[in-house]
């Protein structure tokens, strides 16, 4: 009698909360911007083998890596590029199963292009609004992201333009996050703009403990009051944090496949997903940057069925964690919910 098979994840209904803009960009589309605007791309982004960007043997590790995304980066001029950009993130991942997509963007990136950070902002929502009426794309909801490589001030801009355009659903900025290399600026200093987006009543989302340990989770908890934190693997350095992350319901974004490519950890089976499940902490994959690390959203419940043996019943678990972490609205998060239920009790094909 055939022995049944794992139920396919591409199906499995699930939010994507950790996916930056540039990042998302399917390599092809790279190499078609960079070739229609004369650019020359590192070997990184044409297909020759990956460079290590381990952060902590190599101090260029961080470098090669910001040097990689700015590349792709530059290559996004103008108004097209843009729309192109949130139109396939969106297509790709309601083709792995995401219901709903927080697509993450800093758009002074993108401002010179298009007339300003307004514009530039408003052009994504746009796209965002139209591509989520679309059959089988994932619903998209903007999280706008200041740099902790810039002053301050410029996040508390951020915050109050990410308050104009406050809301609720596809389209609209649903989240406030902080990014880049979070060994460099100061979280307190960033408390000011927070605090500009707690009150516009958006999802506030800073990045912290990859590159640094527990104290820089704990700072960021103490400082910006996070509803989740992008990354926060390295909390588990510290039980009585990793208490305290599931005692207040803190969801942490956790992006396996970028974990092993910055060197955070040596192989995917380091990662402490398992030990932050079994602790109770509220846990989203997410990929991170796919065009840089090469592996998308359903390559991470891949390595947790695979590598860390999570069940299906498990891997529903994570993905209904997902939804209940996200800003998807009500009639998203209820359809998604039951569809999940649907997916683990739904027959297992057989081989």
């Amino acid at each position: 009698m055939p022995s049944p098979q794992p139920r396919p994840l591409a199906t499995l209904p699930k939010a994507h909360l950790h996916l930056h803009f540039t990042g998302s960009m399917r390599p092809e589309t790279v190499r078609e911007m960079a070739s229609a605007h004369g650019l020359r791309l590192p070997g990184m982004l044409t297909g020759e083998p990956r460079a290590s960007f381990d952060v902590d043997d190599d101090a260029r590790g961080w470098f090669r890596f910001q040097r990689t995304y700015d590349a792709a980066r530059h290559c996004v001029r103008g108004e097209a590029d843009m729309r192109r950009i949130v139109r396939e993130a969106a297509i790709d991942d309601g083709a792995e199963g995401s219901r709903w997509l927080e697509l993450q963007i800093d758009p002074t990136s993108y401002a010179p292009f298009v007339g300003g950070i307004t514009p530039a902002l408003e052009i994504v929502l746009d796209e965002a609004a139209s591509v989520s009426q679309e059959p089988g794309a994932a619903a998209v909801g903007i999280m706008v992201a200041a740099s902790r490589m810039r002053h301050p001030l410029e996040a508390r801009t951020l915050a109050r333009l990410a308050a104009r355009y406050a809301g609720d659903g596809p389209g609209a900025v649903v989240a406030f996050g902080l990014s880049n290399d979070e060994r460099r600026g100061d979280t307190a200093e960033f408390q000011a703009a927070f605090a500009l987006a707690r009150r516009a009543g958006l999802l506030l989302a800073p990045h912290a403990g990859e590159l640094l340990g527990p104290r820089a989770v704990e700072e960021t908890l103490n400082w910006l009051a996070p509803d989740r934190i992008g990354h926060g693997v390295r909390s588990v350095e510290d039980p009585r944090l990793v208490d305290r992350l599931a005692r207040e319901g803190v969801s942490l974004e956790v992006c396996p496949g970028s974990n092993v490519a910055l060197g955070v950890y040596d192989e995917d089976r380091d990662v402490p997903l398992r030990r932050l499940l079994n602790a109770g902490v509220q846990v989203a994959l997410g990929a991170d940057d796919p065009l840089i690390f090469g592996s998308r959203l359903v390559d991470q419940y891949a390595v947790a069925r695979s590598v860390h043996g999570l069940t299906d019943t498990d891997l529903a678990a994570l993905a209904r964690g997902s939804i209940e972490a996200s800003r998807a609205p009500e009639h998203v998060r209820r359809q998604s919910l039951g569809d999940i239920d649907t997916w683990l009790t739904s027959p297992q094909p057989s081989a």
